[in-house]
């Protein structure tokens, strides 16, 4: 299973919304979201797993890193 990471600093992130939905047709990707600096979550499509960086150590914030095949800052 393909996997993809989204990092989403918080506020508006217009393309992220989209561009996850997109990855999410394919049933054989998983798609994770890291919300920084205690960003509110936002309206994210069914499917997609939601971290926060506060919850995470670096050690677990460097695992999804290194475990996803795609990696995306917004």
């Amino acid at each position: 299973m393909r996997k993809a990471l989204h990092l989403l600093p918080g506020g508006d992130c217009p393309l992220a919304l989209p561009a996850m939905a997109q990855q999410l047709r394919d049933p054989d990707t998983a798609v994770t979201v890291v919300l920084l600096h205690d960003a509110p979550a936002p309206a994210l499509p069914d499917g997609v797993a939601v971290r926060r960086i506060g919850d995470l150590t670096y050690s677990q914030l460097l695992d999804l890193i290194f475990e996803s095949d795609q990696v995306i800052t917004w």
